[in-house]
């Protein structure tokens, strides 16, 4: 009887045993993260002008991606703006950009190289468009502009893009109705505080920091652009369908709009990537953009309007299978 004893007690020890195992097993699949893995190598972010919002938002972002994803080595490359930055990921030079949906649209439209590979991860914040005089200016509208020297961005902007159209939805056309200048943020406001411009445009978030600068040491206004002018602009082209009637706040740029709004018109930019990057790599860059709103727009203020509800919005772009699974993650 003894050994037959023995036998049962091993008998209940092993199975046990082997309950344990199984219950381990169990635990460890529902503590890990089952179907994932961490991103890890080196990717590429477009961003734009020196003294650019897009600039200064990569550089932030990039921190809180050391933090998110730290097997991700992460370079910023600067560029002339979103028709720029489009090129760039459509081609493979880079992996994510930021670019206003506007010229995601137009890139679409015109079929360039890549376009169908392009994705999207987020709408980010809106840009404004900005169109900045001195003080004493005639200028009261923008075919006003007629004959003068106006600042238009960077021949690869987002802000070339659309002065082309304002201009055009006013009756002017920028090759021969105005002295147009390609330039950028970086180099408009000091040309026109030396008189080397007559009027510049600009198509950024609120406030851009070169605006806001320039409004502080030189007396400056903005020209609004009402209701009938975005109509007008809406009939330029298909793409202009992603444009919308907005107002500068009144305490944007202090100094330069004497405590009035000023209407304008604004477009959302998202984030972009093609369709063969890594979903993990998508799906972690996706949450560093949404979780570091706050951290970010303490200094970019733009970056405060990030919103998790709109985020998945990314049209014209289809989404990201990788974004896809971040937003569903964090659904309630």
């Amino acid at each position: 009887m003894v050994p037959s004893l023995a036998r049962a007690a091993r008998r209940r020890v092993l199975a046990l045993a082997a309950a344990l195992l199984a219950l381990g097993g169990v635990l460890l699949w529902w503590l890990a993260p089952f179907g994932t893995s961490t991103p890890s190598g080196s990717v590429t972010f477009s961003t734009g002008v020196r003294s650019g919002v897009y600039q200064h938002y990569g550089e932030l972002l990039k921190q809180a991606m050391a933090e998110d994803l730290p097997d991700v080595s992460i370079t910023l490359k600067d560029s002339e703006g979103s028709q720029q930055n489009l090129a760039r990921v459509a081609s493979g030079e880079a992996d994510f950009t930021v670019a206003t949906a506007d010229a995601v649209a137009q890139y679409i439209r015109d079929r360039r190289p890549g376009f169908e590979r392009l994705r999207g991860c987020a709408r980010l914040y809106d840009d404004y468009i900005q169109l900045v005089v001195r003080k004493g200016s005639s200028v009261q509208k923008v075919s006003d502009l007629r004959g003068l020297r106006v600042g238009v961005g960077q021949d690869g902007s987002g802000v070339r893009l659309i002065a082309d159209r304002v201009l055009a939805a006013a009756g002017i056309t920028p090759s021969r109705d105005v002295a147009a200048v390609p330039v950028g943020i970086d180099a408009m406001p000091e040309m026109l505080e030396k008189g080397d411009l007559d009027a510049f445009f600009w198509s950024g978030g609120l406030p851009t920091t070169a605006v806001q600068k320039l409004s502080e040491r030189t007396p400056v206004r903005l020209i609004p652009m009402d209701a009938p002018l975005v109509d007008a602009l809406r009939d330029v082209g298909s793409s202009t369908r992603h444009y919308r009637s907005a107002t500068i706040p009144a305490d944007a740029y202090q100094a330069a709009q004497d405590g009035q709004p000023v209407q304008t018109l604004a477009v959302a930019n998202l984030m972009v990537t093609t369709a063969d990057a890594d979903p993990d790599l998508v799906e972690g860059f996706t949450r560093s953009v949404i979780d570091s709103r706050d951290a970010i727009g303490s200094q970019v203020h733009p970056a405060q309007l990030v919103d998790l509800r709109t985020a998945v919005y990314t049209e014209p772009l289809p989404l990201h299978d990788g974004a896809r699974r971040y937003y569903r993650s964090v659904k309630p």
